[in-house]
């Protein structure tokens, strides 16, 4: 009864070593391990079929402003995931647009120049671009 006593024991020690060492390497894994990829998810908020359509018949159907298209080089810069620059001349848009569409909270409908920007608010990250719809 000895002997066995003593080989179940080391069976049992051997074990727990081995538990011991897999949590440690689970533990560093998540401390700094760089082998595993990073995974994000992120949120896609857009203008819709619908919603394009509805903005370009609103603009489509009001007077002609005048405004004039911003130079080559910083309307290259306006896209999708890039912040506003500081200091762009923007504008809300108008009362009666926001009226009739529904922009999700925190975000804004701004217009710049020619194009449509639907902007978070927070971060003034652009989230979609409606091109030459203001005339």
């Amino acid at each position: 009864m000895g002997s066995a006593w003593r080989r179940s024991a080391i069976g049992i020690g051997i074990a727990l070593v081995g538990i011991g060492l897999s949590q440690s390497q689970t533990e560093a894994q998540g401390r700094g391990n760089r082998s595993q990829p990073n995974v994000s998810v992120e949120a896609s908020i857009s203008f819709g079929v619908d919603l394009e359509r509805s903005i370009r018949a609103f603009y489509a159907a009001r007077p002609a402003t005048g405004m004039k298209p911003l130079p080559p080089g910083i309307r290259r810069n306006l896209a999708r995931g890039k912040p506003l620059p500081p200091g762009i001349a923007k504008q809300t848009a108008p009362a009666a647009l926001i009226e009739t569409i529904a922009v999700p909270r925190g975000y804004e409908i701004v217009e710049v120049g020619l194009d449509v920007f639907l902007v978070e608010v927070a971060t003034s990250v652009i989230h979609d671009v409606l091109m030459d719809v203001i005339r």
